[in-house]
């Protein structure tokens, strides 16, 4: 319901999924991230959900995005971490979170997602997403304690293609305004278009 919602309100915005198990796919979205936990080791979401999920997938005719996700601490434990059962990169270790990136490239992945993970103390560092915007050439996406307009503006001006923003926006829909001025100021000038073939 929520899907076609979005599509009746905003049919120019394509619906991305941000599936946190193998089977949250909705063939009604127009892709879904696919998700490979490369901050963490633990098996299971590096390639053990996606054998789950493949024949949904393929049988869902969304288009798949090969998805770097890397949980960076954020300064209190998350729900992905806990869940995932893993460690998130140190906060101030941005050549940690560069050659994770590069490592995630090499093996093909198409975009690169830094995550505070929701509820973030704090986001993630300027200095971490210029090291990881430097070290690849993939899209980066950056979320977690994007809870104003001047951290929305500092992570777009250090590198990042793309923000999210969620549980701030769940508890103050009126902050979707500031979001979007703090993106329209970070990029004045046209970005590309995020590129996944």
């Amino acid at each position: 319901a929520l899907i076609a919602l979005l599509k009746a309100e905003v049919p120019q915005v394509p619906v991305l999924l941000f599936p946190s198990h193998a089977l949250h796919v909705d063939a009604a979205a127009d892709g879904i991230l696919l998700l490979s936990l490369i901050s963490g080791r633990n098996p299971d979401f590096l390639i053990g959900q996606h054998v789950v999920a493949a024949p949904r997938l393929r049988q869902s005719g969304l288009q798949l995005l090969p998805t770097g996700y890397m949980l960076v601490d954020s300064g209190r434990p998350t729900t992905a971490s806990y869940i995932s059962g893993t460690t998130p990169l140190p906060h101030d270790k941005p050549s940690i979170a560069a050659a994770t990136a590069m490592a995630g490239e090499q093996l093909g992945l198409r975009l690169m997602y830094l995550d505070g993970g929701s509820g973030a103390q704090y986001p993630v560092s300027a200095a971490m997403i210029r090291a990881v915007r430097a070290a690849v050439d993939t899209p980066l996406i950056v979320g977690g304690g994007l809870n104003t307009g001047e951290k929305i503006y500092t992570a777009l001006a250090a590198g990042a293609d793309l923000v999210v923003v969620g549980n701030h926006i769940e508890r103050n829909p009126g902050f979707l305004a500031e979001a979007v001025a703090a993106t329209a100021a970070a990029t004045a000038a046209p970005r590309p278009q995020i590129q996944t073939d």
